[in-house]
């Protein structure tokens, strides 16, 4: 799994290749930024990562992870929504045009979704995580 590390958020994001792509992710950025307050952190060697949470399996497996994030993927700008969607049925009804993962959204382009809608679903997936895994 992806660890935070102190590499510059402004040079990954800059270095996305594709331009529309380049511009979606600093859009994204600052709109998680605005609705999170958390600063962006790079984990791995790809993903924009806004806060972390601490989990635990029933395995005994735990570890730390971020609590919402992205990454401008060359297939798809890539939203990890840790809270998954089922609850969001409403909202992603209205969103537009995507695909999903288990806990990732992907975009061809930014363009292809309501932004209000988008936004209003980050908050709710950031409150989702707060509640379950409060902030200490």
């Amino acid at each position: 799994m992806a660890q935070p590390n102190d590499g510059s958020v402004e040079n990954f994001l800059n270095s996305v290749e594709d331009e529309q792509k380049r511009k979606d992710a600093w859009q994204v950025l600052y709109m998680m930024k605005e609705i999170t307050g958390y600063e962006p952190v790079l984990w791995g060697s790809g993903i924009v990562g806004f806060g972390t949470y601490h989990y635990k399996y029933d395995s005994g497996r735990e570890g730390d992870f971020l609590r919402v994030g992205f990454s401008p993927r060359k297939s798809a700008l890539t939203l990890y929504l840790i809270s998954g969607f089922d609850r969001f049925e409403e909202l992603m009804a209205k969103l537009g045009k995507f695909k999903t993962g288990k806990s990732c959204l992907y975009l061809k382009k930014l363009s292809d979704v309501d932004e209000k809608v988008l936004r209003d679903l980050i908050k709710e997936s950031v409150a989702y995580m707060d509640e379950k895994y409060p902030v200490n």
